[in-house]
């Protein structure tokens, strides 16, 4: 992780720490937007890792989607099947 992503991942860090336990652990997504931004951050770097983890955040809403929603790039198949939804998994 470069050190722009660590810097980044210090509020993530200490939400983590401090309020995730207290806010509840019941997230729409999977694996929750926490991990997503760290993976994000560490996968991609500082700029691109935060802009993803604002596009995740902002789907987290009473009518946005939920369920299975990995990092772009660390999972082949699930980004093979949203390039081409008829390629199921090989």
């Amino acid at each position: 992780m470069t050190p722009l992503a660590h810097l980044f991942a210090l509020p993530v860090r200490a939400y983590r720490l401090l309020f995730s336990p207290w806010v509840g652990f019941n997230c729409r997504y999977q694996p929750t937007c926490s991990a997503y931004a760290l993976e994000a951050l560490e996968k991609h770097g500082a700029i691109r890792g935060a802009w993803l983890t604002a596009r995740r955040i902002g789907r987290c809403h009473p009518l946005g989607g939920d369920g299975y929603d990995p990092v772009p790039g660390c999972d082949p198949d699930h980004d093979r099947a949203k390039q081409d939804p008829t390629a199921g998994p090989r």
